[in-house]
């Protein structure tokens, strides 16, 4: 029998190598095509450059022949290795547990996590004087193999003693589990429900300096950098190392989503989006005369010419993201595209659309405007 919390990535490696179930039979089974379970596949063989991780398969692999041995039936993993019954967002009690104490152990300043193959549990080290590491923290074995097959935690160095530093998935998780236990206590006590947990992983807070609205200077604000798709996608980083989105067409895809804002104050929310993305004049009435309750008709004329720069497909995506805030996958399942084509598209159409802004008389009609 799997772990409940093991990732589905990883039962399906397991069903295919341990219980010797095909590709084909695979995708039959989930419902999928047979490129999307050897994606799976070669993704967590690549995982097995961890310590951790292939310590961890070796020993499921193991446990789950002899299971399958015994019962001499194998059928029971394709149950197992169907989404609805395996969660690596809701791991079991005991891992919940373990993560709120060591994750918020790891997120200390020079704190990782070491393990060795000749240790029976693992350690979380922190150098608290300068030279000499003090141990702060102990987990057990198969808790750490949990951590690393959810990717909570990534090898910063392998070796006789393998250093382990807690990733943005993990501080993602720990952010939602903490909010789920202060949810939890809230309820107990009677008080108002708190904020989703869901919700609490996905906020990354920053500050940055805008001017006053009254005009009497610069004011700092605090705002969420994971609200906007493109703010997430511009902190991602090529094999060179280099952000992906340059801070020039990160601009371009906000001051187009100011605009849009700008130009939806009203309450028309039931508007005909693919008229208003068709190319022409005819823009499903927006070029008409709008109540001042629907928003600037500056703004409007703004996004509308900004998306006839862009043109068919361009504008589909970058009206999607930045607009919409859609993510990107549910932009390519929308518009009908093959899987990662929309990164691709998306970087293309943010390059065009800082070239239009960077026009001398979009600037001039853009300081007139607005």
């Amino acid at each position: 029998m799997l772990p409940g919390w093991l990732p589905e990535p990883a039962v399906t490696y397991l069903a295919h190598t341990s219980a010797g179930h095909s590709i084909r039979g695979l995708a039959r089974a989930k419902g999928c095509h047979a490129s999307t379970i050897l994606r799976q596949v070669r993704k967590v063989e690549s995982w097995r450059d961890d310590p951790l991780i292939d310590e961890a398969l070796d020993r499921l692999g193991r446990a789950l022949s002899t299971e399958l041995t015994d019962r001499s039936e194998s059928r029971e993993v394709l149950s197992m290795s169907n989404p609805a019954t395996q969660s690596c967002d809701r791991p079991d009690p005991r891992i919940e547990r373990e993560a709120r104490r060591i994750l918020r152990r790891l997120c200390e300043k020079g704190a990782f996590l070491a393990v060795a193959p000749t240790m029976e549990k693992a350690v979380v080290l922190r150098e608290v004087v300068p030279g000499r590491q003090n141990r702060i923290a102990v987990v057990d074995r198969d808790v750490a193999h949990a951590f690393a097959l959810q990717e909570w935690i990534s090898c910063e160095k392998a070796g006789k003693i393998a250093c382990y530093t807690i990733s943005a998935v993990g501080r993602a998780a720990l952010k939602r589990l903490l909010a789920e236990e202060r949810q939890a206590k809230s309820a107990r006590g009677g008080f108002a429900e708190a904020q989703g947990a869901f919700q609490e992983q996905h906020r990354t807070f920053a500050e940055r300096v805008v001017m006053a609205s009254d005009g009497s200077g610069e004011q700092k604000i605090r705002y969420n950098l994971a609200e906007s798709p493109l703010s997430v996608l511009g902190r991602k980083h090529g094999k060179d190392g280099k952000p992906y989105l340059t801070p020039e067409l990160i601009e371009a895809g906000e001051r187009l989503r100011e605009d849009f804002e700008l130009a939806q104050m009203g309450p028309r929310v039931a508007q005909n989006w693919d008229r208003f993305l068709t190319s022409g004049s005819d823009r499903g009435g927006f070029s008409a005369a709008r109540g001042p309750a629907e928003g600037p008709a500056d703004a409007r004329t703004r996004v509308a010419l900004a998306l006839e720069a862009l043109g068919p497909g361009l504008s589909d995506i970058v009206f999607r993201v930045c607009c919409f805030l859609e993510g990107l996958e549910a932009a390519e399942k929308r518009l009908g595209w093959s899987a990662r084509s929309g990164k691709v598209v998306l970087k293309i159409a943010l390059e065009r659309l800082a070239a239009h802004y960077q026009t001398p008389a979009r600037q001039e009609a853009r300081r007139k405007t607005g």
